[in-house]
């Protein structure tokens, strides 16, 4: 039986590789309360599912946009009461309300970024315009 529950669950290891985060920032994600794993194995260690990967990723994607640990485990929480059925139909409004405010969030966050890109690149043409090696070859 728990081998079958070994292998139905994927180790931090295989998790850290998939989702790009590393075994620390994992363990932290569980130690804050925002990703807990789904089981532990016999000797303890932290077991996870797809779902927990998902989850992973999604606070992947808003680490980078500015978004504080709070606001990662609301987004969380109102996608979980969305995905239940079962939810009232406050709780779904509600839940749908964070998830709009994440949005207009991240898609403000992705403008700052890219602008912040374009300096970047500009800087780096005026750069190399001024690099003699760069002009003589």
């Amino acid at each position: 039986m728990a081998d079958a529950l070994d292998r139905a669950h994927l180790q931090i290891g295989q998790v850290a590789e998939r989702t790009e985060l590393s075994i620390k920032t994992i363990r932290h994600y569980d130690e804050v309360g925002l990703v807990t794993p789904s089981a532990r194995s016999a000797g303890g260690f932290r077991l996870y599912t797809e779902a927990d990967v998902e989850r992973l990723l999604v606070i992947r994607r808003m680490k980078p946009l500015g978004f504080t640990l709070e606001q990662m485990r609301e987004l969380l929480e109102a996608l979980d009461i969305l995905d239940d059925s079962a939810s009232s139909a406050e709780l779904r409004a509600h839940a749908s309300s964070v998830v709009r405010e994440c949005n207009t969030a991240a898609t403000m966050s992705c403008a700052k970024l890219r602008r912040q890109v374009d300096y970047a690149e500009e800087f780096t043409a005026f750069l190399i315009a001024r690099d003699p090696a760069e002009t003589q070859a």
